[in-house]
């Protein structure tokens, strides 16, 4: 084998050094742009942010102006045109997706300059100060690292990392470049512990966060999500990026979906699963907390697809009452059933014994199988079915009835409130049964299965205006589920 490698080798050539030549050229134009970025003042190096995303708007947009003209249109169009201008607007968004691309491709290099020299300027300063915006305002207000005197915002190069104090004293070296340039061409990038990952991330994320169509980062836990929003989030906040963590908001709420509306979101993969399950369960388009999906890094790749992927993410929805304890409420109700057909048939096996002994074998067995159909497990009729010939007599009572495939069984049944069979390990209510736990102050239609065709009928002749209708149909739907 080490010999057919060592030949393949020879003619393809190895596969690790192609990799690297076709990335090197990247790594090369990165330190071209990387005298003209040093140059900027630090105004000027946000004001690049604001460049690239103004290019990437102006070369989408065409296609921007035709999606806006066609959503007009389909305000008032017939439906069967709407079907076709929405499938044309589902065109036009991929062409976007694809010039969006293009346009990434292009401005990479330059791009990862800008990361990099924010990186060195923060492990180079203790602060850095810049023109004040209105996200430097808002972000003075959360954040401790950013302090506003006059019209500056002055970003300090020490902050909290989920607890723990850092001074940022990172710059990017060419193999986080090369991992960055890995990242973003959406291929996994193998590092070894201390070959800075945290770090090679911000270099691809910055750059996808550039269209403002969201960002995420899945980490194998809560800890790594928080640690390393906080810890890389300053890089991106000093570009006036919005960087949030999920895991720091509860589920389906206001904070979560504002986090994810951040240009890079944070969160661990069950977090961000269970709400790709929760929106998928949602019955508007308000109740949805994830926008479309567009680009994401999974942090412990081989950890998160493989090791927890052996275990399913399960959700169910919410029902109706669902904190109504029906089992309390039937509870009693069952017991009084229960107790009433053990002394009715405490009596019958009396009788049964009564007539087997004075010899009406007949009348005598039909009581000893009512008995075995509604009481099995009584101790006194198990001791009665051992003495001689008694279990003979109910094997052949209950074949005689159990003939024409139960023909004749509900001349037992008649009299029990319901019929437990052992074989099967199931017990079912007779009609008697029915229309006891129906009767007196309980809900007469318990056990009546509603006719939802006729129902719906009556809601469509009624003249309930549409929204109510609608409203009254989906209760009847829930109600019937």
């Amino acid at each position: 084998m080490n010999l057919l490698n060592s030949v393949l080798k020879l003619f393809l050539g190895d596969k690790k050094k192609r990799d690297l030549k076709d990335l090197q050229p990247i790594v090369d134009r990165v330190h071209t742009y990387e005298q003209e970025i040093a140059s900027l003042t630090n105004d000027e190096l946000r004001q690049k942010t604001l460049d690239f995303r103004q290019e990437i708007k102006e070369n989408n947009q065409v296609y921007l102006d035709q999606i806006e003209a066609l959503t007009e249109e389909a305000k008032t169009a017939e439906v069967s045109k709407k079907e076709e201008i929405y499938n044309e607007i589902d065109r036009l968004e991929k062409e976007i997706y694809l010039e969006t691309e293009k346009t990434l491709h292009k401005i990479q290099p330059i791009a990862f300059a800008v990361v990099k020299e924010t990186a060195k300027r923060f492990a180079n300063n203790k602060t850095i100060t810049v023109t004040a915006s209105p996200s430097d305002r808002e972000l003075s207000g959360k954040r401790d690292f950013v302090t506003l005197e006059g019209n500056k915002a002055i970003f300090s190069n020490s902050w909290d990392a989920a607890g723990k104090p850092i001074t940022w004293d990172m710059v990017h070296y060419d193999v986080q470049l090369i991992g960055g340039a890995v990242l973003h061409h959406g291929k996994i990038a193998e590092m070894m512990t201390g070959e800075g990952k945290t770090l090679v991330a911000t270099l691809p994320l910055y750059l996808n966060a550039l269209p403002g169509k969201g960002v995420h980062v899945v980490t194998v836990n809560d800890y790594l999500a928080k640690r390393d929003a906080a810890w890389m989030g300053p890089l991106f906040e000093f570009h006036q990026l919005r960087v949030d963590c999920i895991d720091h908001h509860q589920p389906n709420s206001a904070e979560r979906r504002a986090a994810y509306n951040a240009d890079i979101t944070y969160g661990t993969n069950n977090e961000f699963g269970f709400d790709y399950l929760r929106d998928n369960m949602s019955h508007a388009p308000t109740d949805l907390v994830q926008r479309p999906h567009n680009y994401a890094i999974v942090d412990e790749v081989d950890s998160v697809l493989i090791d927890d992927a052996r275990t399913p993410l399960i959700i169910s929805g919410a029902t109706p009452q669902g904190d109504r304890h029906e089992f309390n409420e039937l509870k009693p109700k069952v017991e009084k059933i229960v107790q009433t057909q053990n002394s009715y048939l405490i009596s019958v096996l009396a009788d049964a014994k009564k007539l087997i002994e004075e010899g009406d074998h007949k009348e005598g067995g039909i009581k000893l199988l009512r008995v075995y159909r509604g009481l099995p497990k009584n101790k006194a009729l198990i001791k009665f079915l051992s003495q001689e010939g008694i279990r003979q007599l109910l094997q052949k009572t209950e074949a005689h009835f159990m003939q024409d495939n139960y023909k004749e069984m509900h001349v037992i049944d008649a009299e029990l409130f319901f019929v437990i069979d052992e074989k099967n390990n199931s017990i079912e209510l007779t009609d008697k049964g029915i229309a006891q736990l129906s009767s007196g102050d309980n809900d007469p239609n318990f056990f009546v299965l509603p006719d939802i065709g006729v129902l719906i009928g009556q809601l469509d002749a009624s003249d309930l205006p549409p929204l109510e209708l609608a409203q009254k149909k989906e209760e009847l739907y829930r109600d019937f589920s």
